[in-house]
């Protein structure tokens, strides 16, 4: 069970950011996550019929393997149109509707999109983790808050992202000549712990397995072969 993601939200643009501001104060940035992590999950969305349909996609993956286990797609009617920095408006109720769909509850959620690194510290993955109450870290492809300095070009350089005086996240360079991944923590995660989950859970390829996996779905581009698990 989760709470309301938005509580007595009256659908405006103004009441959204101030509902984000109550949030980010009950965002934990401590490790809370199990002694062993056994599953972990991947959430990314995409669009269906010009943008009316919202398609989540959820992969559930085994921590140790990073083997795929289990795979769902999720489609709501989409209520709010794109606004800048209220992502989890428009693209919440599709996540969690993927989520209710796992058979087995994440130990740590990967969300495609920024957890703390945000205008008013509360990206989608950060919304997600509050809202659910997972261990959740936010993976996004491109900045939306604070600044950095480019990080080296080896797979593994990262470089702090911070705003206002604050440390939110990471700059990482997750593979060679690709440009760098922003990585921040969501909730029940700290700084630091959002930065080694997400190095642990590189195999080659400029996203992390568990959102790579999430955005190969959510966009259409192909299925994933699941392997048996026993739960």
């Amino acid at each position: 069970m989760h709470a309301s993601p938005f509580g007595d939200w009256d659908g405006s643009a103004a009441q959204a950011r101030g509902l984000q501001s109550r949030l980010a104060a009950q965002v934990e940035l401590e490790d809370r996550l199990p002694a062993r992590v056994r599953w972990i999950a991947g959430f990314d969305v995409g669009f269906e019929e010009a943008g009316a349909v919202t398609r989540a996609a959820a992969v559930l993956l085994d921590a140790q393997s990073l083997q795929p286990i289990e795979t769902h797609v999720a489609r709501v009617p989409t209520r709010m149109p794109y606004v800048p920095g209220l992502l989890s408006f428009r693209e919440l109720p599709a996540l969690l509707d993927a989520l209710a769909r796992l058979s087995q509850p994440p130990d740590l959620v990967f969300v495609d999109g920024q957890g703390i690194a945000h205008p008013r510290r509360l990206g989608i993955a950060a919304h997600f983790g509050v809202t659910t109450g997972l261990p959740s870290i936010g993976v996004a492809k491109k900045r939306l808050a604070g600044q950095f300095e480019p990080p080296g070009d080896a797979p593994g350089d990262r470089s702090p992202l911070r705003d206002r005086g604050a440390h939110i996240g990471w700059a990482l360079r997750s593979r060679a000549r690709c440009n760098p991944l922003i990585v921040s923590p969501g909730h029940r995660v700290s700084i630091d712990g959002a930065l080694d989950w997400t190095l642990r859970c590189l195999r080659g390829y400029r996203l992390p397995e568990p959102t790579r996996l999430a955005d190969r779905l959510a966009s259409r581009r192909g299925t994933i072969e699941v392997a048996p698990a026993l739960f």
